[in-house]
């Protein structure tokens, strides 16, 4: 039957959302400590503004919250200098062992650590990082052996991937990534130590000027 227009239509009650309430800032002398527990959680380096957004503050708060942290870890405020730090690595912040102690922590990892990289692997990663962009068989031309399997583990681990394929010959070449970076706690792979200091004749290594 029609509704007649001066009669009320019963219509369904609009569902409300059950979205949770926007958290609150976290007030100013409380922020370094907030910056604190997330960094100790982050698998990867914060960048400053996504620290802000976490914490709900202004940019300008959280980098001078970073720097207060930053000294208090260091000592520089009569407090005791931690074996830990707090470094920008890649365009982001996360703590890292000091290098005073990094000795300490290679002995602890090798021993405690059932899934390092083998020597095989740390030999063929080598090879990528210095010669990058450089295709498998350059690589096993380098180290004479066959690297195909050492390859998919480094691919498997995320520390290198696949950058082009040569037009002319099919190949892939690969190059290191951000998390090897992160790993070693350096900003560029320029920043890796030279070689030719290690080689008993002076040579730069790999056949190349770089590093």
């Amino acid at each position: 039957m029609p509704e007649r227009a001066d009669e009320p239509i019963d219509r369904p009650a609009d569902v409300a959302t059950s979205l949770p309430p926007e958290p609150e800032p976290v007030p100013a002398p409380d922020v370094p400590r907030a910056l604190e527990a997330i960094l100790m959680v982050a698998d990867e380096p914060q960048s400053l503004v996504n620290l802000a957004a976490a914490v709900h503050v202004p940019v300008g708060t959280v980098r001078r919250a970073i720097a207060e942290l930053v000294a208090d870890y260091d000592g520089e405020r009569g407090g005791v200098r931690r074996g830990f730090e707090l470094r920008e690595v890649g365009g982001g912040w996360r703590f890292y062992v000091r290098a005073d102690h990094d000795a300490l922590i290679a002995d602890y990892v090798v021993s405690q650590n059932p899934t390092k990289l083998s020597q095989a692997a740390l030999e063929t990663l080598a090879v990528i990082a210095y010669k990058q962009p450089i295709s498998r068989g350059a690589i096993a031309s380098i180290r004479a052996v066959n690297v195909d399997s050492v390859v998919r583990t480094l691919l498997g681990r995320g520390l290198i991937t696949e950058m082009f394929t040569d037009s002319e010959t099919g190949a892939i070449n690969y190059g290191t990534t951000d998390l090897l970076l992160t790993q070693l706690g350096i900003n560029a792979i320029e920043e890796l130590p030279r070689i030719s200091p290690l080689l008993d004749d002076g040579r730069e290594g790999f056949d190349s000027d770089q590093h």
